[in-house]
């Protein structure tokens, strides 16, 4: 198992990137960098890159509408360049509020552009000609809709690598079956592992069973609060706006993913509350109604033991990456979350 960290893009950036050598020395094994509406994440991490020498790195995540799939691939190979070849392309449909309410532009049709991006990246990467005739995207553009002069061009530096790592974030089944066949990791979001069966384990069949063998296995890096602590109660108390921010606010009545995903958990009536108490501006009242259980399911907190015992259930619910998220504040905190979690892994 890999150990992962999130670096807040709400934080200061800068001051976390320069304690990351104590983290890497503790035995952080990759960071990755969001980007919601905040900074974008190419420019920081190419100065992480820069700041690091071991650490892989990756995009958590690049959201598939605003930029084009040239681009995205060029940005990850530029990336794979500056790190030496540590560089995963973390990518994901984000959601319409961002997309459309941030960009500006259309968010439709999420599986489908997710397949020719990667598809177009990995021309990128080998150094064709780009010739792309996919639904949703075009290379050249074609003479009707566009002056007709476009041409195919190869890139013209030589990547690192021909084949850079791509990691899809999907929590809908059609999203998750595709990440399971195309790409070589996949990231969830409230990973409840007793529960990950019932909610993905059809989706994932399906895709492995299309899945090329050259990708290998599938990485499944899944983000958790984190702490060892013999009185957890409090600690996860902090987890609960999080968990009610997403099921209960991030879309719309009938059009809120994380919604949906805490109903094939079993929790459909719970999670209709949580969204109608924050969508009604009671967000304190939302956080309460988030259910013990699911709450502790998807948190990684308490004492050395349990922790350990949880880590061995989320490895044979088949996580191979620990995205963890130190919920003791401080760069001492964070040293040593990932000083007790090495230990634990041995």
């Amino acid at each position: 198992m890999r150990i992962a960290m999130q670096l807040a893009y709400g934080g200061n950036f800068k001051e976390s990137v320069a304690r990351i050598a104590e983290l890497e020395s503790a035995g952080l094994d990759m960071v990755s960098v969001a980007e919601a509406y905040s900074f974008d994440a190419v420019s920081q991490l190419g100065y992480l890159a820069a700041r690091t020498e071991r650490l892989e790195i990756t995009s958590g995540i690049l959201q598939l509408y605003s930029r084009t799939p040239t681009l995205t691939a060029m940005t990850a190979a530029g990336l794979d360049y500056v790190s030496d070849g540590r560089f995963t392309l973390g990518i994901g449909a984000s959601g319409p509020q961002v997309v459309e309410g941030f960009h500006g532009v259309r968010y439709d049709a999420p599986v489908a552009r997710t397949r020719e991006i990667v598809e177009i990246c990995r021309q990128v990467w080998r150094r064709e000609k780009v010739q792309y005739d996919g639904r949703h995207y075009q290379v050249p553009l074609p003479a009707g809709r566009g002056t007709g002069l476009g041409k195919p061009l190869k890139l013209i530096n030589h990547p690192v690598r021909e084949r850079i790592p791509v990691s899809i974030a999907a929590i809908g089944p059609k999203n998750v079956a595709l990440a399971a066949e195309i790409a070589e990791g996949w990231e969830p979001i409230f990973f409840h592992p007793e529960k990950a069966q019932l909610a993905w384990g059809d989706a994932l069949a399906e895709g492995l069973a299309r899945r090329d063998p050259s990708l290998g296995t599938l990485d499944i890096a899944v983000g958790l609060p984190f702490a060892i602590t013999e009185n957890p109660g409090p600690l996860l108390d902090e987890v609960r706006p999080l968990l009610a921010l997403y099921i209960g606010g991030m879309g719309a009545r009938g059009r809120n993913f994380y919604t949906a995903l805490a109903g094939r958990y079993g929790y459909e009536r719970e999670a209709a509350t949580i969204q109608d108490l924050y969508l009604d501006g009671r967000k304190q009242e939302a956080a309460a109604a988030v259910p013990a259980d699911l709450v502790d399911a998807v948190s990684l907190v308490g004492p050395r033991t349990a922790v350990a015992e949880r880590i061995e259930t989320l490895r044979k619910a088949g996580v191979t990456t620990l995205k963890i998220a130190p919920l003791e504040p401080g760069h001492p905190a964070q040293l040593a979350a990932v000083t007790q979690l090495r230990e634990i892994l041995g």
